[in-house]
């Protein structure tokens, strides 16, 4: 079965049954305004099943017992840059800053790196930290 409405789509197992008010309270959500939602990690029951099924779980990033980050940089039109980055135990912890200046020329290492600096601010060398990133330079330059 699938619910479709504005381009949204939820597919279930075709044995599930699925009921009138599971449908409106989908449809409800989908059609909610305002700011986008936080994060809601539960790791208890049928939740924990789904949040380990993603990256993150799968890596161990949830039972990892150090510092967990993820960070992400941007490389907009006209050389500005971004870099931000979430923490995993401290939800409200995160952090966004610009990179650079636009006369300077852009790449997109640069802001994926800063994010990585910001993440790992104040954790000593010798604590354990998973940083999630999309960035094989990164990767490569915290290798060496």
């Amino acid at each position: 079965m699938a619910v479709s409405e504005d381009h949204a789509s939820c597919w279930v197992h075709k044995d599930l049954a699925v009921t009138t008010k599971q449908i409106q309270a989908l449809l409800t959500a989908a059609r909610a305004s305002g700011r986008k939602d936080e994060r809601q990690v539960g790791l208890t029951g049928i939740e924990q099943e789904y949040w380990m099924g993603t990256e993150i779980g799968r890596l161990g990033g949830y039972g990892f017992r150090g510092k967990v980050t993820a960070g992400d940089g941007s490389n907009q039109k006209g050389g500005k840059m971004g870099a931000g980055y979430v923490n995993l135990r401290k939800q409200r912890k995160r952090q966004q800053r610009k990179v650079g200046r636009e006369e300077e020329g852009s790449s997109s290492n640069r802001p994926d790196l800063a994010a990585f600096v910001l993440a790992s601010r104040g954790i000593p060398v010798t604590k354990p930290m998973l940083h999630m990133c999309d960035n094989q330079a990164l990767l490569k330059a915290v290798k060496r």
